[in-house]
């Protein structure tokens, strides 16, 4: 007599078991402290942007709060999707992503609206898209793409070369819209897949003294023969950051009230009610480009040192990954990450304390705006999915 097959013993129910325990192993493998550092980095930031912005929408306190929460939800689903995706995906659609962003980029200078003498960002109602934000993981795989596909001629000058030909394209345009804090986090991008995709250190050297070299031409030799490359108030950002007495009530208005706020804050901060810079609005642009001024008026040195701590965390954790990818495409990739969030954090809190220029860089998972919160937090994914499948490979590079 025929038994009749278990119904557990069936094609699908054996192809759900299997994925259980796939989906089950990369959950297990998972970075959580790395996890865990974002999400109290995020939750912080979210709890700063609410003590820093309730009187800045007169009747509606919770209003930058409330967005930036929907802009964390939207990039917990960019996170989730870049962390179940193999990376190498984006390695084989390198071409198309490149076109891509620079048509994207093409047509924010073309179509999109002045805002503050710049073009950045594309209008879509109740949100305001920035490809140059989104540029930042395009551009760090599509180099890092180009690098491990030359890992054997990684010696050689084309290669570098090459990679400054694919980035000096994006670059331009975005300075050009303007926007130079992002172009320069194009250029981090760059040494951070350079260094880790194993270049020779003269090479590495010789692209720090040609990157010099230009900001001596563009700030000093051209301007000085009559061509001007910057804009004025990008001049006068430069030049007030050398000089910060030079226009107290102008140029150098907003970094000298950060610099005063940080120095309100001493130990343990002000409070909300006392940090007059802030709630007296002072300190420009509080929800964005200074919001660490900001922290560290109303909760002080321990405040700042929380968050900067989780910063740590995260660069720690990020660092790991690069040590356990298990391809030369994805050490790269994640260095590259960690790059360009460390350039990020120093020139934004650099120039919140006076020691770097301003340029309007924002402060990753902690300034207001969607298109950097769901790029970040994008990124960490892209982290997560190199560390997953570093694990299940078991190799170290």
């Amino acid at each position: 007599m025929a038994t009749r097959p278990s119904i557990l013993s069936t094609p699908s129910v054996e192809s759900h078991r299997g994925l259980g325990t796939e989906i089950g192993e990369y959950l297990r493998r998972l970075d959580y402290l790395l996890l865990a550092a974002v999400a109290g980095l995020v939750a912080y930031g979210l709890w700063i942007l609410q003590t820093v912005t309730h009187d800045d929408q007169p009747g509606d306190p919770g209003y930058f709060v409330v967005r930036q929460a929907i802009f964390v939800v939207v990039g917990v689903g960019a996170f989730t999707a870049a962390s179940a995706i193999n990376p190498e995906i984006y390695r084989r659609l390198r071409y198309p992503l490149y076109i891509g962003l620079l048509l994207l980029l093409v047509g924010v200078l073309v179509a999109a609206p002045t805002i503050r003498e710049s073009r950045r960002w594309f209008d879509l109602g109740a949100f305001q898209f920035q490809p140059s934000e989104l540029g930042k993981l395009v551009m760090i795989v599509v180099l890092a793409s180009f690098v491990a596909s030359r890992a054997k001629r990684a010696s050689e000058l084309g290669t570098v070369l090459g990679a400054i030909g694919l980035v000096a394209v994006p670059a331009v345009l975005v300075f050009f819209e303007p926007d130079f804090g992002t172009a320069l986090v194009y250029c981090a991008a760059l040494g951070g897949v350079l260094w880790f995709g194993g270049i020779r250190w003269p090479y590495l050297t010789a692209l720090a003294l040609t990157a010099t070299l230009v900001a001596v031409a563009v700030l000093w030799i051209l301007p000085s023969s009559g061509v001007q490359v910057l804009k004025q108030y990008q001049v006068d950002r430069l030049t007030g950051f050398l000089d910060p007495d030079a226009d107290p009530s102008g140029t150098t208005y907003n970094a000298n009230q950060a610099i005063t706020a940080v120095g309100a804050g001493g130990l343990d901060g002000r409070g909300v009610a006392g940090a007059t810079q802030t709630s007296g609005n002072y300190l420009p642009e509080h929800s964005t480009d200074f919001i660490f001024a900001s922290l560290a008026e109303q909760r002080g040195f321990l405040g700042a040192a929380v968050l900067l701590l989780l910063y740590a965390v995260i660069v720690w954790r990020g660092i790991k990954v690069v040590a356990t990818a298990d391809s030369l495409y994805g050490a790269a990739v994640a260095g590259a990450i960690v790059a360009a969030f460390l350039f990020q954090i120093f020139l934004n809190v650099g120039m919140n304390i006076g020691i770097a220029p301003i340029t309007g860089i924002p402060l990753p998972f902690v300034s207001y705006g969607g298109s950097s919160m769901i790029t970040s937090l994008a990124l960490v994914g892209v982290l997560q999915a190199i560390h997953v499948r570093g694990q299940l490979a078991g190799r170290r590079w």
